[in-house]
């Protein structure tokens, strides 16, 4: 329920435009009721959620990064696919068209927020908004000539015009006080609890029900670590409030997931929202759907909230309304409700020279036609049938046998999709149901080295790089190598402790797309420019071995 607005004019104008922190007068007034929640009922009713990334934050402008301006239509799918809440972050760095002391924020833009946070209210989904980017932008306390004092100037007017705009909004909207603060010290957390303290004066004094609604605060970089360190609780205020970290695991570069180190991580026992949660996009499919499993049971198992980061290139194909993997959205769905889901088996030790992975079959150009076994981690379940994507049910003993946890693949039914002269690509899929949770794929691949039109040129500044290359196999990129000529790492040297196939590798490197091209970015060519040494990419595919990649060698 949005409400009537009355707005009352104060001082010598518009009150947003001339307060000072230390002056307390609401500015709106709503017409109806609000019906109060305290911020761990909130947190339950929210679970699981979904984040509109790289849209609403996107520098300068909405739809200046990779997706186009927000539709309705996408929170249909986020609620049809069962997300509970969505996370609208938004960047207004780009947006202020006042300067101190009243910040004023483009009206055009306050108006076009609303409309956002409005079209997932309207779909009775939870709604969490903040202010994202501006931590970086202007909001860095640690920066070396940081100004606090505008810092704490510009926090307060902005949630106070941000409160003005949304306050009569149900109890179903959240705010959040800005997205990743940097901190580095306990002085740096210090100043991070002063802004949460003016973000809740704020709200008090932007008036509507916004004293009486949910917020989550914030402590050093949403890091659970500095959090529990430095973070301390703001006190007179009537905000019902709760905590938000993120989570991200593993890092750039690493395909494997699943070892004790893997899942250590620190909760507690405190009102908690995972406001992000995600491993890279390049992880090997069996490992990401183990760490989403694991991430969304851990967290439920201390009553916390998680809302999957999505940047529009990762879980939901906005265009066409699908889902890139559905079943990691039935893993997460499953896992939030206490379901146990059986999930696909795969590599866990990150010394490992050699990636297995039950979400494929592989088969190489040239090998003969064999069985082939993989293997699934139960979870209590027990393995119930097995259809082809064509939705037709496989005959077990003719098509395939189970022992216990492993389903043995007959040649005879996979000579229907492979042999030695089969042209590389995906060539089916197998879907294995189990007694409870979520279902499991497994791809079938013909695959062969992929290759590249030419594996040399100039390095060239001012532009991307785009490689033409046929793909073989798989339509994707496990990982990029990048080492200099003289052995050094070009980015990212703290992966030499890492294991063989996480040394120098990265993503930041190149681009995937949806075409006949890897791109290496600007900006990467002008690291290797400024280094004025020739360095080699080694471009890795799944399957992940050591013959499975090529290089492609950017010369000074």
């Amino acid at each position: 329920m949005k409400g009537a607005v009355v707005i009352r004019w104060t001082l010598l104008g518009r009150a947003a435009a001339q307060r000072s922190p230390g002056e307390s007068n609401a500015i709106v007034s709503c017409e109806g009721d609000f019906q109060p929640i305290s911020a761990i009922d909130f947190i339950s009713a929210m679970n699981p959620g979904w984040n509109l990334g790289n849209t609403m934050d996107a520098v300068p402008n909405e739809g200046s990064w990779n997706n186009p301006p927000v539709v309705a239509s996408t929170f249909d799918d986020a609620k049809a696919a069962g997300f509970k809440s969505v996370r609208i972050p938004v960047t207004y760095a780009d947006h202020f068209t006042g300067k101190s002391p009243d910040w004023t924020i483009d009206p055009a833009w306050l108006k076009r927020v609303s409309e956002v946070v409005d079209m997932a209210l309207d779909r009775d989904l939870y709604v969490i908004t903040n202010i994202h980017h501006d931590s970086w932008e202007w909001a860095d306390v640690t920066a070396s000539e940081a100004n606090v004092t505008m810092i704490e100037e510009k926090i307060y007017s902005a949630w106070l015009q941000i409160g003005e705009t949304l306050g009569c909004r149900s109890s179903r909207l959240v705010f959040e006080l800005i997205n990743e603060p940097p901190a580095n010290s306990a002085e740096d957390g210090s100043k991070i609890n002063r802004i949460n303290e003016l973000f809740l004066k704020a709200l008090a004094d932007s008036g509507g029900f916004n004293a009486q609604r949910v917020v989550t605060l914030v402590g050093g970089s949403m890091d659970s670590i500095k959090t529990s360190n430095w973070f301390k609780a703001p006190t007179g205020y009537s905000n019902p409030w709760a905590i938000q970290y993120h989570y991200y695991s593993p890092c750039k570069g690493k395909t494997t997931w699943g070892s004790d180190a893997d899942k250590e991580r620190n909760f507690t026992n405190v009102p908690l929202v995972i406001g992000e949660f995600e491993a890279n996009t390049f992880l090997e499919p069996a490992a990401r759907r183990k760490y989403n499993d694991f991430a969304v049971r851990t967290a439920r198992k201390y009553n916390t909230s998680v809302i999957l980061w999505d940047n529009g290139n990762g879980a939901l194909d906005r265009a066409t309304h699908t889902w890139r993997d559905p079943y990691l959205i039935d893993i997460i769905n499953n896992a939030v409700q206490g379901v146990s889901n059986s999930l696909s088996d795969s590599t866990t030790d990150g010394s490992a020279k050699e990636q297995s992975s039950s979400a494929y079959i592989f088969h190489k150009v040239g090998d003969d036609v064999t069985d082939q076994t993989v293997k699934f981690i139960l979870n209590g379940n027990k393995i119930k049938f097995i259809q082809t994507s064509d939705g037709k049910g496989r005959r077990a003993s003719r098509d395939y046998w189970v022992v216990d946890d492993a389903v043995t693949v007959r040649k005879a039914f996979l000579s229907k999709y492979l042999s030695p002269t089969t042209d590389p690509g995906s060539k089916a899929n197998l879907t294995v149901s189990f007694s409870a949770g979520a279902e499991v794929t497994v791809e079938i691949v013909q695959w062969d080295v992929t290759t590249l039109e030419s594996t040399a040129s100039r390095a060239v500044s001012g532009s991307d790089l785009r490689i033409p290359i046929t793909w073989k196999g798989l339509y994707k990129l496990a990982a990029v190598k990048m080492l200099r000529d003289d052995g050094i790492y070009l980015f990212d040297d703290w992966t030499q402790y890492l294991g063989p196939f996480q040394q120098a590798r990265g993503v930041r490197a190149f681009q995937p797309i949806d075409g006949p091209h890897v791109v290496l970015k600007k900006a990467v060519i002008s690291q290797v420019m400024t280094s004025k040494v020739s360095t080699t990419f080694t471009f890795e595919f799944y399957l992940r071995i050591e013959s499975n990649a090529i290089n492609y060698t950017l010369i000074i």
